[in-house]
């Protein structure tokens, strides 16, 4: 199938679930949903459901299995956006190429509704189907340690203190690990786990999730320095604006793009451990990461 087909296919049906999943504009608070709504409704590839739902498949699973986790994964992921554009985090005005969340309900209201999300997504996870080898417990406890102090929210933390340092390429690394690639490996090892994948392919999926993970944020770097927000539907040079390291103020436009191919790479080497048919539409998302636009 076509990227852009499978792409397109996917948000459809996330969509539809999440719209069923979620309290309506209408129910009160209503200004919250509605907040709420207004971001995880705002567009977007839906990478990150993407993933769960194509990691399940490679390890024999279906849609069915995997969608609430997918769910899960887009309703956290949009609550990480909402705080990143706070006047205290990120202080963006664009996402997804319209005002951001708290320009359009206030800052308490903003960071409500990413909290309700962050709540909500947990609540998904227990919709999730058990299997022979893994159950609610084992979704709710991978998705906390990928996105608790340890993983997400530290990387916040780092990225934070690193703003206006001089930073080592470890330093960096740690950061991105943090901020980004914790969220894809958790979409990536959920839709295993929802399929029941074995320990084997538990850890093909994880080395594939580590190593796509960031080279999608060496790639989003490089994206902000030399895209336009009219392409990429947010603000860009920002992290130039607060002097914050990025991987390519430090190595270089040219090598960022070196190390994001290396990186793909390592990641299609790691699906060697599926079958050609299996891995098909992982190496479909891989490649596309890599020379994405936007």
């Amino acid at each position: 199938m076509d990227i852009h087909e499978l792409i397109k296919q996917t948000a459809d049906k996330v969509q539809t679930r999440l719209s069923e999943l979620l309290p309506g504009e209408d129910v009160a608070p209503t200004t919250l949903h509605k907040a709420m709504r207004y971001s995880i409704f705002a567009g977007g590839k839906r990478i990150r459901p993407l993933l769960c739902l194509e990691a399940a498949k490679a390890c024999g699973g279906d849609d069915e299995c995997a969608l609430n986790a997918a769910c899960a994964l887009e309703t956290l992921h949009t609550y990480t956006l909402i705080h990143d554009d706070l006047p205290s985090m990120d202080n963006d005005d664009l996402r997804r190429g319209r005002p951001t969340n708290h320009k359009v309900f206030g800052e308490g209201v903003a960071i409500l509704a990413g909290d309700a999300l962050l709540t909500e997504a947990f609540g998904m996870l227990t919709l999730v189907p058990a299997n022979d080898r893994y159950g609610v417990r084992d979704y709710v406890a991978e998705l906390a340690y990928r996105t608790g102090s340890l993983n997400l929210v530290g990387g916040q933390v780092l990225d934070l203190e690193g703003e206006g340092r001089t930073l080592s390429l470890d330093e960096l690394r740690a950061i991105h690990n943090g901020k980004t690639t914790a969220l894809i490996m958790a979409s990536v090892r959920l839709g295993g786990m929802a399929a029941g994948c074995t320990p084997e392919q538990l850890e093909a999926l994880t080395a594939y999730a580590r190593a796509l993970g960031l080279a999608f944020q060496i790639v989003d770097d490089i994206l902000d320095m030399t895209s336009s927000p009219e392409v990429l539907g947010k603000s860009v040079g920002k992290d130039a604006k607060v002097h914050k390291a990025t991987y390519v103020t430090m190595v270089g436009l040219d090598q960022a793009r070196e190390e994001a191919r290396a990186l793909t790479a390592d990641a299609r080497a790691a699906l060697d451990a599926f079958s050609p048919k299996r891995r098909e539409n992982l190496l479909l998302i891989n490649d596309y990461l890599l020379k994405r636009d936007y």
